[in-house]
């Protein structure tokens, strides 16, 4: 091993060695060794360690270097990833200044170069803001065919990763996947920088999630996973990741293994910008768990810090309040969240939760509608994970509306939907309502045994909240009582008896408010008492419950 600290910071760096590239490079630096192209290393080390200012100074001294050398185009390229960088801090003015230099610079230049490419990417950002799909993908397959040309892969891999992402919001599934995937072999196979292959990763991932393809997220997450695992001393993308594998988790049911994903990346998440861009997504996918663990508290001071660092609590905060009793907040959340939210695949996301609070809050109507644009979403959107939560919500409004056979055929295909993208939490609330359907239509054994597997599931994954609703469920409730009540009757009051409201109980049953406060009048009228409390004592006197 040579004692020539730039030659050991450039070994190091080779090696995918981060801190010790970043030591032996700045004894180098502190020699004044490095040329331009080795303080960009220096600059890469310190990004890859979450150093994210000292990355961009560097990278503002390999710039003036590469001008001092009168090396443009390299000098040029510098103003891409300075601009990038400050782009994903939120610092769209500086971004575009840096952007707006490179351009004149290479205009100044008038010669054909990779680096029209690079900038050419700044130009696809903005129409990505701007909601331009369409122009996003031509100018993404424009910057990818000119990475090939000079036989540049990170950004040739950079332009199909995004033409892939601009061809799934125009709702051209199979093409855009096709190029996500072959973006994905370049990552794979180490044929990338390290900083690309970083964003690569975790921008793909993020499509895949935002597209609601379940099996690819997965995929690509273990795969970033080895990725991270290979460099120890990394810092830059580990955060992303750890809360990557947390959402994974959730979704399978792991949830004390995702908290604890999410945990560690607390330090993580505070280095670094794409770590930084993930911290409050982090502190909802915890505040999600506590939720459906029935840790109120926790879950809302989980919530409020992710809104303090500017991620949208929703829908998870409007679903606690429902859980808490406040209908009227839950509606006023979700109707707030809804309004402003405008792109389809992120309405998905709202939609479902609409549904609910709407049937809970008895609005049958708005809970229809909210159900009718999930699944218009999910015909226009296919995916597993789309169609199971269509027809979840379906089969929901089905159930408030009285029809118990449309809402089995729309449970039975997202039942299956769920058991294929091995997602057991929302599985069990679909036996929940299918138990529910088959119940209403006389097949007490059946819904016995979709009540049992689903009451299985819920103490399996400690979802108290969900444990309770399917207990009073699975409750056994004969066909008339000795003083007339029927089993829906007696299915009320119970939850009379627990102290329940009407509201709560119409949550629970799925059933409109004004249904239930019909079935408490009879229940009234039935035992000769005027009150909930008296209601609760017959019932105790006579053991109907």
């Amino acid at each position: 091993m040579t004692s020539d600290p730039l030659e050991r910071g450039r070994a190091s760096y080779a090696k995918g060695a981060w801190m010790e590239a970043h030591e032996w490079l700045s004894r180098a630096d502190a020699d004044d060794l490095l040329d331009p192209q080795d303080l960009e290393l220096l600059a890469r080390s310190a990004y890859m360690l979450g150093r994210d200012d000292e990355y961009v100074r560097g990278l503002e001294r390999a710039h003036h270097g590469h001008l001092d050398a009168g090396d443009v185009p390299s000098a040029a390229r510098c103003t891409w990833w300075i601009g990038l960088n400050l782009l994903m801090r939120g610092e769209t003015a500086h971004a575009n200044g840096w952007w707006g230099r490179g351009d004149r610079l290479l205009e100044r230049e008038a010669r054909d170069c990779v680096e029209h490419g690079y900038l050419l990417l700044a130009v696809m950002l903005g129409a990505f803001a701007s909601g331009d799909a369409e122009n996003a993908a031509a100018l993404a397959a424009e910057a990818a065919a000119i990475g090939e040309r000079f036989g540049d892969r990170d950004l040739a891999t950079i332009g199909r990763m995004d033409q892939g992402h601009a061809l799934l919001l125009q709702g051209k599934t199979e093409e855009g996947f096709r190029l996500v995937d072959e973006t994905m072999v370049a990552v794979t196979t180490g044929e990338l920088s390290a900083i690309v292959a970083g964003i690569v990763y975790c921008n793909t991932i993020a499509v895949c999630q935002d597209a609601y393809d379940v099996r690819r997220a997965r995929e690509w997450t273990d795969a970033l996973t080895r990725w991270c695992e290979g460099q120890p001393d990394m810092v830059a993308h580990t955060g992303v990741c750890l809360v990557h594998r947390a959402e994974v988790m959730q979704l399978q049911g792991a949830w004390q293994a995702a908290l604890g994903e999410v945990q560690r990346a607390g330090e993580r998440l505070s280095q670094g910008v794409l770590n930084q861009r993930r911290a409050g997504s982090a502190l909802y996918r915890q505040g999600e768990i506590q939720r459906l663990q029935g840790e109120f508290a926790a879950a809302e001071e989980a919530f409020r810090a992710a809104s303090r660092l500017g991620f949208e609590p929703q829908p998870g905060l409007a679903l606690l309040r429902l859980s808490q009793g406040n209908g009227a907040a839950a509606v006023a959340a979700i109707e707030r969240v809804t309004a402003e939210t405008e792109k389809p695949l992120k309405r998905a996301e709202l939609l479902p939760a609409r549904v609910e609070i709407m049937l809970a809050v008895g609005d049958l109507e708005e809970a229809r509608g909210a159900s009718a644009e999930l699944a218009a979403i999910s015909e226009a959107h296919p995916s597993d994970l789309l169609r199971a939560v269509a027809g979840h919500a379906g089969g929901a409004v089905a159930l408030a509306e009285g029809d118990s056979r449309a809402a089995l055929a729309s449970l039975r295909s997202a039942l299956s939907a769920w058991q294929e993208i091995e997602a057991p939490y929302e599985a069990a609330r679909t036996r929940v309502l299918l138990g529910t359907a088959c119940r209403r239509l006389g097949d007490d054994d059946a819904a016995a045994l979709e009540l049992e597997a689903a009451r299985t599931t819920f103490e399996e994954l400690g979802a108290g909240p969900d444990l309770a609703r399917v207990a009073s469920s699975a409750a056994p409730t004969p066909s008339k009582s000795a003083h007339g009540l029927s089993r829906r009757e007696l299915e009320v009051l119970r939850f009379v008896a627990g102290g329940k409201t009407n509201k709560e109980i119409a949550a629970g049953l799925v059933l409109s408010e004004r249904t239930i406060e019909r079935h408490v009048s009879n229940i009234f009228a039935k035992l000769g008492v005027s009150t909930r409390a008296a209601a609760t004592a017959y019932a105790y006197e006579h053991q109907l419950l």
